[in-house]
């Protein structure tokens, strides 16, 4: 891959990565709610689930991708039916409990399978990778190198924008001191990640 072909892709993957989708605002309303100290197994799940995308998308395996066309939509109303439990455990949190300690964390199998399940039925990104990638480059042409240099740089990409939303999600937790403040906190969670969920599935 030419350094001109991988600045492109990582521009166009910059814009449609740090644009508020599905998987951002499940990510942002996660660490808000949870706090951004076990986030992690649900971020490498994201790029992961991305990473697989793309590999798909080198592959040529967009006519498998429609073959398998109701096995990605299992996933994808998985992935809404869990953000929708989600929200509904947001929504009704008790907001009698300091900021550090709300709510309860879960396993890392847990975040990793949400993470997963919201990026792998994202028609966003799904879009990006089967439909926009190659109209960016010449996947015909990506080598097994060509495919390690697009995968590094997505994850850099991935790394930067996904960590600067954690980051301002995690500062405007530290605001959330009084229990209205909390309730306020996990209603607009709640809300963020039910709006993710019919984001999903109205596509």
């Amino acid at each position: 891959m030419t350094l001109t072909s991988l600045f492109v892709f990582a521009c166009a993957l910059f814009v449609a990565a740090g644009s508020p989708g599905p998987s951002v605002a499940a990510l942002v309303a996660r660490v808000i709610s949870k706090g951004a100290r076990d986030v992690l197994p649900f971020l490498a799940a994201m790029w992961l689930g991305e990473a697989i995308w793309l590999t798909c998308a080198v592959a040529g395996l967009a006519a498998i991708a429609e073959t398998f066309h109701y096995a990605f939509v299992a996933m994808r109303w998985l992935g809404v039916c869990y953000l929708l439990y989600l929200a509904w455990k947001m929504w009704f949190a008790s907001p009698d409990r300091e900021a550090e300690s709300l709510p309860d964390t879960q396993s890392p199998l847990k975040l990793f399978l949400a993470g997963m399940t919201v990026t792998l039925g994202n028609p966003k990104i799904m879009m990006f990778y089967m439909a926009l990638l190659p109209s960016i480059i010449n996947i015909r042409a990506v080598t097994m190198v060509g495919w390690a240099e697009l995968v590094g740089t997505m994850l850099l990409v991935l790394v930067v924008i996904d960590i600067s939303w954690a980051l301002l999600a995690a500062k405007a937790r530290g605001f959330l001191k009084s229990r209205r403040a909390i309730r306020v906190a996990n209603r607009a969670s709640a809300g963020t990640m039910a709006g993710a969920a019919v984001a999903i599935a109205m596509r």
